[in-house]
């Protein structure tokens, strides 16, 4: 964009896809998509292990362990660097882990992968998010719903073709196809990802953490509204094969029946805000994915569990974009830094809390577990004024 577009007074929006924006969101794809591919490996990853819910809990521990990891060094490398540099790396180091997952045949090379998954994913995730912001303001327009969206998207297709994929050409063969589609996607992105410049005035400052109590407020929003997410991903799978009874195939229509509504409602959810605002669009999805947790905890069968994971996905779609341009808008506030705390805060609840998931179901099962994670959603529909902050995403 050129100076005189991002010094003008009103906002002047460029077309609703540029090559930039088509880039960022492949990388969103292809991010989604292989997380989403994760979700059907982990039964049979548990099982080559020989791994109990508690120890399989353990290692999903340490893939979040590393995601946490990782997170603020990118951010520190995003001020030095910018975000298409960090994203490229860390996309092109991302590739061959699951590949890696599928090789190891041991609980230490199991837990060495997972963690350079998590790792890599935590800091492909900030430096993908970083460079959305930094692609919404040069296109003067709200595009963060939207490109979770792709990640949502990439999310059903690697979940939902997994299971399928592991039952006609086995382990070995997912993990291969999946890598070469990644890399495909990763190679039409490159050329076209958005070229932010580095900030390295801004590198200092992401060391010191916020003294104001409102980055902190949004970042337990994002943490809340995340954690069901992360639920979802590592133990739907195991809740529908075994507590319901599902096959294989079925088992990786947990995650992918959520990732599906979620993208629908996350492509139509820029429009929403814009009509509703951010406070109500935040209510709304609230209460809806207290509906469809609820559902999924109380189902008898698979059938009723997929639906109640949908109907969550279409609630939970918008709570975290909506709280990640809350971070990147909070006044008086550098958006970097706002967004590292929300980012941080919100990717542990998907990483990092669903570990203690494993340990908790051993005991009272995962249905239970899915009845009581609606209270965080709660917690959320109180604090949902906050969310007044994303109307500034697009400068309104």
């Amino acid at each position: 964009m050129s100076g005189s577009a991002m010094n003008t007074t009103l906002p002047v929006r460029t077309p609703y896809m540029t090559r930039t924006r088509l880039a960022i969101s492949l990388l969103f794809l292809m991010n989604g998509f292989m997380m989403g591919s994760w979700a059907p490996m982990i039964p049979e990853f548990a099982h080559r292990l020989s791994l109990s819910e508690s120890q399989l809990g353990l290692v999903i521990l340490m893939f979040g362990v590393g995601s946490l990891l990782m997170m603020p060094v990118a951010g520190a490398k995003i001020a030095r660097y910018g975000s298409r540099k960090v994203s490229l790396t860390a996309a092109v180091a991302f590739l061959p882990t699951l590949l890696l997952i599928t090789l190891t045949n041991n609980i230490w090379s199991g837990v060495a992968a997972v963690v350079l998954f998590g790792g890599l994913t935590g800091a492909m995730d900030v430096a993908m998010n970083a460079n959305a912001v930094a692609t919404e303001r040069s296109m003067r327009r709200s595009i963060m719903s939207s490109c979770h969206a792709f990640w949502s998207l990439g999310g059903l297709l690697g979940a939902g073709l997994g299971g399928l994929l592991i039952k006609q050409i086995g382990v070995y063969g997912h993990a291969i196809t999946l890598t070469v589609v990644a890399a495909i996607l990763l190679t039409i992105a490159w050329p076209r990802v958005l070229a932010d410049p580095p900030h390295p005035e801004q590198y200092h400052e992401k060391l010191r953490l916020p003294m104001t109590p409102l980055p902190w407020i949004i970042g337990i929003m994002a943490l809340f509204s995340m954690v069901p997410e992360g639920a979802i991903l590592d133990w739907g799978a195991l809740y529908l094969r075994n507590e319901l009874g599902a096959s294989v195939t079925a088992s990786g229509f947990a995650f992918a029946a959520f990732s599906m509504t979620m993208a629908i409602m996350r492509f139509a959810g820029d429009l929403v805000r814009d009509r509703f605002g951010a406070v109500n669009t935040l209510r709304v999805c609230s209460v809806i994915s207290i509906i469809g947790l609820l559902i999924a905890g109380i189902a008898t069968n698979p059938v009723v569990a997929i639906a109640g994971f949908a109907i969550a996905g279409i609630g939970i779609s918008n709570m975290v974009p909506i709280a990640f341009s809350a971070a990147g808008n909070m006044p008086g506030l550098a958006p970097g830094i706002g967004l590292s705390v929300v980012t941080t805060m919100g990717y542990s609840g998907i990483l990092v809390a669903p570990s203690a998931i494993g340990f908790i179901a051993e005991h009272i099962g995962l249905g239970t577990v899915f009845i009581g994670l609606p209270v965080l959603h709660v917690i959320v529909l109180l604090l949902s004024r906050l969310a007044r902050h994303a109307d500034g995403a697009s400068g309104h």
